[in-house]
């Protein structure tokens, strides 16, 4: 357990305090509920920089920073690929997808899927989300902060209980808004407990220098051999950006921040912001894992299991009175993550269910609903408690692995379908239930992976990353072939919508954008190279 002094619980009241603080200045001083594009775009008139940290902070759960602390401390930097890949995948999220969905005047990514293809495309879509985020990251988040709240005391249920209401209160009265502007206060809380987590450690441990010589050249190489496990070298190459462009560029969760972007412009510069923001956690989060490791080695630390790398460092190198800011970081964490996912999921549901079931509702109505929606998000969180204490670890990394094996469709129907025009919805369908289907097998068979034998085993063994290559390359093929043998679609499907019409940015001045984007690809260039 954490031990805490006053001056870190009064670090902690102080961050709750002032992220309530902002939300409810965002819910009254900028009326979101006057109508349904302020409570679920924040009104489509927020900035570079909220957006872009809102991206990271939304991206950044509790759950991640344990999971990047543990794999740091159990392999190395190799885990920091995808940190890394994110700045790629957020300037194709802003060169490329952006233009697209901001024109189109979407609130949802199902209810673009329907504008290119069809009403069949935005349901399975719809659906396919809504399961994703209940099944996995509302479940997980809240597991985590549980945990969180476990280190310095506090019950399981007890934890648990306080992060779902704190963070569905603002959520259910503010809208987006309200998440976009804590978001941003969290990315500051985030960073600056991440900060003080590396430099006490670096400090006990003797600085950089001996942090390599302890743990040696193996633990600083991110290119790791093709029959590497967990993050080989051909799956990081091919199959990660797979992943990072259906996370990042078509996943509502994420790309709601850029649809409540006042211009294309600003959009674009959010996504820039955020991916230079995304090169922090290699530092951040996966070296305190590696720190850890090479305390542990040196036996200034005693690790039972590397997931425990950062809640021990925080314990045993950060001084009491710093050990809230820490504290206070990690429930900024999973706080931004769950009111994300709540908004997230209550604008699926109230555009893509309700709204198409009742087509005439008002405008104030639609708020009310994304509301009661945000609720029941709210009330199944908590259901979910006592369920997640029987559940095994284990069956959360399969959950998590699901993600892998849905995304390669949604990735290709909405990647190919902004530049092929003649992409149709009976190859999208076709695409997305092929998709379904071998996805789907590979998790059952996973789940009985001891049981089998010969190909079957083999289908259920392969690498995550370089199965969901196999599915992307099959997926498109399909998309490409059942769209070529049935009728084109029709203009109102591809005019504006496909880069064959060329979509040209109003907001004009593209130097300054250019100039970062060289930036920030010469700083991945140079990560790569500095550690190989």
């Amino acid at each position: 357990m954490v031990d805490l002094i006053s001056l870190d619980y009064v670090i902690i009241a102080l961050y709750f305090l002032i992220v309530f603080g902002i939300a409810a200045w965002a819910t009254f001083k900028e009326k979101v509920n006057s109508s349904s594009s302020d409570y679920f775009l924040g009104g489509k008139n927020v900035g570079w920089f909220v957006i872009g940290a809102s991206l990271f902070a939304s991206n950044i759960g509790s759950e991640h920073l344990v999971g990047l602390a543990g794999s740091g401390a159990s392999s190395g930097v190799a885990v920091g690929q995808f940190e890394i890949l994110a700045g790629f995948m957020l300037l194709l999220l802003g060169w490329v997808f952006v233009p697209f969905y901001v024109r189109s005047g979407v609130f949802t990514m199902p209810e673009f899927l329907e504008k290119r293809y069809s009403s069949g495309a935005r349901t399975y879509l719809t659906w396919m989300s809504i399961a994703a985020y209940i099944l996995t990251k509302i479940s997980v988040t809240i597991a985590a902060g549980a945990i969180v709240f476990t280190a310095i005391g506090v019950s399981f249920w007890t934890g648990a209980l306080i992060i779902v209401v704190a963070t569905g209160v603002y959520t259910i009265f503010g809208g987006l808004k309200a998440v976009l502007y804590t978001d941003m206060i969290q990315m500051f809380v985030l960073i600056g407990g991440s900060i003080a987590v590396t430099v006490f450690g670096l400090q006990a441990l003797g600085g950089w220098g001996e942090l390599q010589a302890t743990v040696g050249e193996g633990y600083f190489d991110m290119w790791q051999p093709m029959n590497h496990p967990d993050f080989p070298w051909t799956g990081i190459l091919f199959g990660a950006p797979i992943l990072g462009i259906w996370y990042w560029c078509t996943d509502q969760y994420i790309v709601q921040r850029v649809l409540s972007a006042r211009n294309i412009e600003q959009a674009r510069k959010g996504t820039i912001f955020g991916g230079f923001l995304k090169m922090l956690p290699l530092f951040l989060f996966v070296v305190p894992g590696i720190i850890a490791y090479a305390l542990s080695q040196k036996g200034l630390l005693e690790l039972e299991s590397n997931d425990q790398s950062l809640i021990v460092m925080v314990k045993a190198m950060v001084p009491a009175g710093l050990r809230g800011l820490v504290i206070a970081g990690l429930l900024a964490a999973l706080m931004s993550s769950l009111s994300s996912v709540f908004n997230s999921c209550s604008t699926i549901f109230t555009i893509d269910v309700y709204k198409r079931w009742k087509p005439e509702t008002s405008e104030r109505k639609l708020v009310v609903v994304g509301q009661i929606a945000t609720v029941i998000m709210v009330g199944i969180g908590l259901l979910w408690i006592p369920f997640m204490q029987n559940v095994s670890d284990q069956l959360f990394v399969y959950l998590q692995s699901v993600q892998g094996y849905i995304s390669p469709p949604i990735a290709a129907v909405f990647l190919l379908g902004i530049f092929f025009k003649r992409l149709n919805a009976q190859g999208a369908m076709a695409s997305l239930m092929t998709g379904l289907v071998l996805g789907g097998a590979r998790f059952i068979l996973e789940l009985n992976k001891k049981d089998l034998s010969g190909f079957l085993f083999d289908y259920a063994d392969i690498n995550f990353l370089h199965f969901a290559i196999f599915l992307f390359v099959i997926c498109s093929a399909v998309l490409v072939i059942v769209s070529l043998m049935t009728p084109a679609p029709a203009a109102e499907k591809t005019d504006g919508i496909t880069y064959e019409r060329g979509v040209q940015t109003k907001s004009g001045k593209k130097k300054l954008d250019t100039l970062l984007t060289i930036v920030l690809i010469a700083i991945i260039a140079a990560l790569w190279i500095y550690f190989s």
